[in-house]
């Protein structure tokens, strides 16, 4: 019975897959907004690249946004001021993310639960304060005027139509490659460290190294987001990097559905849909907003995706 719910879950998943990649393809085609949808689509990356660690690995970092407003200052520099194509500076906003990562990581795996969280935000604050000062970021006017391009040269990006489907395929790409690390044996070791760190120790494996190797995946899908979103909008400012969009990715993932595959995509979508089509109560956007968060917290503890996939097993039974 339990191999049979599986296999309808895993089943339901996959046409759930097929049916989400399939709306996505013909979304702008049926009147939504190409911008609204990209800027979506890259915040989903940024709440995937968040899932992985936290709802996979079991580490909460609160300065995550440090990751993609670094990408974004990186990639906006590339291609406004060193005249790069775009390829090659979503290339570089990426793997600076994921240097400044990599440091941060090293430091912080060194602390556990709320202390490895504090680490973060403090880190996190730090390179805020660098983007706030440096000359090259335009302070609190934020890097302004960043060129579309053309990718490799050949296909031009200021269409929004084609850069939709450049960031979809991108995005596409991203979930199937942490899709693929979470049914890997490395994935299935992420699992264990989350769930009891000091038997995963006892059974020899090295938890710093497999959690420092998650951390750097994790800021450098980050940064993969803040480079899109750099391209998309033709700027990056300092709320790129400002520590209430690391709480608001955590509401992103908590609310689509910690430690599940679809969850975050669900749960970023739904928080822009808000902030999207709110906007117009002004002042009572936010007393809205956190109304909604209490009432799915309390209605959904596992998320929106994680109470139908449990009400799908009772159901099973």
């Amino acid at each position: 019975m339990v191999a049979a719910t599986s296999t309808t879950i895993e089943r339901r998943g996959r046409i759930a897959l097929w049916a989400g990649l399939a709306f996505l393809t013909i979304a702008p085609l049926i009147g939504l907004y190409p911008v609204f949808m990209m800027k979506a689509l890259c915040y989903a990356i940024f709440a995937c690249a968040f899932n992985l660690l936290l709802g996979f690995t079991g580490l909460l970092s609160f300065g995550h946004a440090a990751f993609l407003g670094a990408a974004a200052y990186f990639t906006g520099w590339l291609v406004r001021s060193a005249g790069l194509s775009p390829e090659l500076g979503v290339l570089g906003g990426t793997l600076g993310a994921a240097a400044i990562g990599l440091v941060v990581g090293a430091i912080a795996i060194r602390r556990q639960g709320i202390y490895f969280a504090m680490v973060t935000l403090a880190m996190a604050q730090m390179v805020y304060f660098v983007w706030l000062q440096a000359p090259f970021t335009g302070g609190e006017d934020g890097l302004q005027g960043v060129p579309r391009g053309k990718l490799f040269g050949l296909l031009p990006l200021a269409n929004d139509l084609t850069l939709y489907y450049v960031v979809l395929v991108v995005f596409v790409a991203v979930f199937l490659f942490i899709m693929r690390i979470v049914h890997s044996p490395y994935g299935q070791v992420l699992k264990a460290i989350r769930e009891n760190e000091p038997r995963a120790i006892s059974l020899g494996y090295d938890v710093d190294r497999y959690k420092l190797l998650a951390f750097v995946i994790s800021t450098a899908l980050a940064g993969l987001a803040g480079s899109l979103k750099t391209l998309i909008l033709g700027f990056a400012t300092l709320s790129d990097a400002h520590w209430s969009l690391s709480g608001e990715v955590v509401l992103m993932t908590l609310l689509g559905g910690m430690g599940t595959i679809f969850g975050p995509v669900v749960g970023a979508f739904v928080v822009l849909a808000m902030e999207n089509y709110l906007a117009t109560l002004g002042f009572w956007v936010t007393i809205v907003q956190g109304a909604i968060f209490v009432l799915c917290v309390l209605a959904f503890r596992r998320g929106i995706i994680g109470e139908m996939e449990a009400l799908l097993r009772k159901h099973r039974k």
